[in-house]
């Protein structure tokens, strides 16, 4: 029989998580049934969604969350044993899945990734990829020649919506909170770069984009949500990823009358979860796969070793201290 170690939510999030809000523990796993494989973690995610996602949860459930891990066990024809998959089974080292029972985030086999990080599965051709290739491109419809700007530039999603914007021809100003990150954005072909720590976002702006923007991909709320839609064109497109500037329960920074420049510049803002592209979930894996492999995409991760580090990692990212995407490795 194999035991699982698993981080369950052991006590509620106030302000910032710390290590008092998760425990360490293991159980037994049960034998599999029919339709159904067992997963060995190999990278596991940790995301900003879960500070948010996790709060509705009692005490003592396991941190939800993906993970890319080998298929050890397999009663269900789809998922050989060898195989690598990617299941939404939470901060979990082995693990029981059964495909039928997943309503949406349902598990799949990765597809061929040659010599690429298998990590990659729920980073840049996963969840990550998908959020950025079809929010940005669904919701902002970005054109040749258009300004895009995007904040949390630097994170897992951001990064890929400023390059995925510059394969469509457009000029993007991305937003983010060092200078590291601001140089690493500068590498990925950004236009510009604004450190929002040391600069004034909207001062830097309107100097990066004094034509105005186009579009805006949004992933932090609160005031630099504010400052962009202050500077957004005529029939500007704003698409809410998210809103992380919050998700720590700081006091919600006020705002100016913030519906002003949706009726006077006949603004569109909207709000989306990536699953609303479940039919679609391997147009988006395929393609962002083909423009890794042309060179056209680039990826980068913040590791961390160690399934006993899943909660500073967890920490650490919603701190912003990750580049790129934030991985755990067992």
């Amino acid at each position: 029989m194999h035991i699982a170690k698993k981080w369950i939510y052991a006590k509620p999030f106030v302000d910032e998580p710390t290590l008092d809000n998760f425990e360490l523990v293991e159980e037994p796993v049960p034998e599999l049934q029919d339709g159904e494989f067992l997963i060995k973690a190999l990278y596991l995610s940790v995301d900003p969604y879960m500070r948010i996602y996790m709060l509705p949860s009692p005490t003592g459930s396991t941190m939800i969350g993906g993970q890319v891990g080998e298929v050890i066990e397999s009663r269900h024809a789809d998922f050989p044993v060898g195989a690598l998959a990617f299941a939404q089974v939470g901060w979990r080292t082995v693990s029981v899945c059964a495909p039928a029972s997943f309503e949406t985030r349902k598990p799949y086999v990765l597809p061929e990734l040659g010599p690429l990080p298998a990590s990659l599965g729920m980073g840049a051709l996963g969840t990550v990829g998908n959020t950025a290739y079809f929010g940005l491109l669904e919701i902002c419809q970005p054109q040749p020649g258009e300004t895009v700007v995007v904040s949390g530039a630097a994170g897992a999603v951001g990064s890929l919506v400023g390059q995925i914007a510059k394969i469509k021809g457009c000029r993007v100003v991305g937003i983010a909170g060092s200078t590291e990150k601001c140089e690493w954005l500068r590498e990925l072909g950004f236009d510009g770069v604004i450190n929002y720590k040391e600069e004034d976002v909207g001062e830097a702006l309107r100097q990066l984009a004094p034509d105005g923007v186009d579009c805006y991909f949004d992933n932090v709320g609160g005031r630099t949500a504010e400052t962009v839609k202050g500077q957004m064109k005529p029939f500007g497109r704003i698409a809410v990823c998210g809103t992380i500037s919050q998700y720590n329960g700081r006091e919600p920074a006020r705002v100016t009358d913030p519906q002003r420049d949706f009726v006077w510049k006949q603004l569109v803002q909207e709000g989306f979860s990536v699953h609303r592209w479940t039919d679609r979930w391997f147009e988006g894996v395929h393609q962002n796969l083909r423009w890794i492999q042309e060179g056209k995409l680039k990826v980068r991760e913040t590791v961390t070793d160690g399934f006993e580090n899943m909660p500073r990692a967890f920490i650490e990212m919603m701190r912003g201290g990750n580049v790129g995407k934030a991985v755990v490795k067992v």
